[in-house]
């Protein structure tokens, strides 16, 4: 019975022209906490590796991927969006990311490990198919999640970040066999998400979006979502739960509105275990670096103890 772990000092080459809260202290705040811990030991490390084009492919567009490459891969800093920034570590670090991803979820749903997360930057559930916006690059879940169903895996993604994960959502509008599942704060960025948008063509009713005011408090929060996406994950029968860990719902952080605390990240890994064993959980966002901290460690803590 085994947990894998995904951190990597690479992750903190990503690095913004100027201050912004998607930084690499965030990746050093949760190293710090897992080294105070003490859990790394009970965990399997994981490697990173850089995703390949084949990989990028399952969920990015071949245009958008040779842009990004002619612009961010070349080297030097500059911005893709107004929130969305590159530097010379980026290609290296974005790839590295996917490619964890990937592996993690691969290693995942083969049984190779019980479960796992993936502490990697950039965050990733912003990127459409072909475009970057809202800190994200790749859509590192979008990526597993197609590699996964590729291999003919029914995934479910659970995204608890504060902002609606808007291109995972899109790369898998009309996917019946990927459900994806959202929690996030309305109004927020990035104006998707509402409660009553279930997918379109074939992939109707493979979306759930549960939209919650801001001041949302845990108790509210978890009634609400497991009102509605609980029981869509345990109907829909999943191989692999993918979770888009965002910490930016705590009640600490400065970009978001809802009031979850470090047990509230807890509360909902254990509620996924108990519906499918295999879940594999990978950073977006949370820009407290001590609540980021605490609430990665809680939910590894929490993926520890089930394996």
């Amino acid at each position: 019975m085994r947990t894998g772990l995904c951190t990597d000092e690479r992750f903190r080459a990503h690095r913004a022209p100027r201050e912004h809260p998607e930084r690499p202290e965030r990746a050093a705040a949760i190293d710090r906490a897992l080294d105070d811990s003490g859990l790394r030991p009970l965990c399997v490390k994981l490697d990173a590796r850089p995703a390949t084009r084949e990989e990028l492919l399952g969920a990015h567009s071949a245009t958008y991927l040779d842009a990004l490459e002619s612009t961010v891969a070349k080297g030097g800093s500059g911005w893709l969006d107004p929130d969305t920034f590159y530097s010379d570590g980026t290609w290296q670090a974005a790839l590295l990311a996917a490619g964890a991803t990937v592996d993690l979820a691969l290693k995942v749903a083969s049984g190779d490990l019980d479960n796992g997360a993936a502490f990697v930057r950039p965050p990733g559930h912003h990127a459409t198919r072909d475009r970057a916006m809202g800190f994200c690059l790749l859509n590192n879940v979008a990526i597993g999640a197609a590699r996964l169903h590729a291999l003919g895996k029914r995934v479910a993604i659970f995204d608890w970040d504060v902002h609606h994960g808007n291109g995972t959502e899109a790369i898998f509008d009309e996917e019946p066999d990927v459900l994806y599942c959202s929690t996030h704060e309305w109004p927020q960025y990035p104006g998707t998400g509402l409660a009553d948008y279930t997918g379109s063509g074939r992939g109707i009713g493979a979306t759930v979006n549960v939209p919650l005011a801001r001041g949302t408090r845990p108790d509210a929060f978890l009634v609400a979502y497991r009102a509605r996406i609980l029981p869509a994950i345990e109907a829909f029968k999943p191989d692999v739960i993918l979770v888009s860990a965002g910490f930016d719902g705590h009640a600490d952080d400065p970009l978001g509105g809802l009031k979850l605390e470090d047990e509230t990240y807890a509360i909902m890994t254990r509620d996924m275990l108990a519906l499918c064993p295999r879940v594999a959980v990978v950073l977006e966002g949370g820009y407290d670096l001590d609540a980021l901290g605490r609430s990665s460690l809680r939910v590894l803590e929490t993926l520890v103890g089930d394996a």
